[in-house]
């Protein structure tokens, strides 16, 4: 009796645990991508209120003017971004690596002009929620070489 209840509850925890370890680093690594892609469409779309979705509560954006903290900070400097009928600017991954512990990920591309001319490099860090979705916490791009 003794060892069935350690052996009920390792199988208990194996079958609660299962699906989520089930995910391989490409499966996450494809949902970044996904997550980076739908978040750069945001801006496209010129949805201010959906690219909020994607923002972690405590993110830091670095700008010009210094580190933005938090995503109210985020949202009231990028709000300029979505004014207007036409994107100021665009980007997209190229590359993303997730952690082997699958709960942060990093991001980076191209952000192009309207005109598409490259006019820097995007750097994210992104981390799974609790609810299995992944935010922005670290935002930061570079002029282009």
């Amino acid at each position: 009796m003794r060892r069935v209840i350690p052996l009920s509850c390792a199988l208990a925890f194996l079958l609660i645990a299962g699906p989520a370890t089930a995910q391989t680093n490409a499966d996450l690594a494809r949902q970044v991508f996904v997550a980076e892609s739908s978040f750069a469409h945001t801006m496209a779309a010129r949805d201010h209120e959906a690219f909020a979705s994607f923002i972690a509560p405590d993110a830091i954006f670095f700008s010009r003017q210094g580190p933005l903290r938090g995503r109210a900070a985020v949202l009231e400097a990028w709000a300029p971004f979505f004014a207007g009928p036409d994107a100021p600017f665009s980007w997209r991954p190229e590359l993303v690596e997730v952690l082997d512990s699958g709960t942060l990920a990093l991001t980076s591309g191209p952000v192009r002009d309207p005109t598409g001319r490259q006019t820097g490099t995007f750097n994210s860090i992104w981390r799974r929620e609790p609810n299995d979705q992944w935010r922005v916490v670290f935002d930061k791009g570079c002029p282009a070489p």
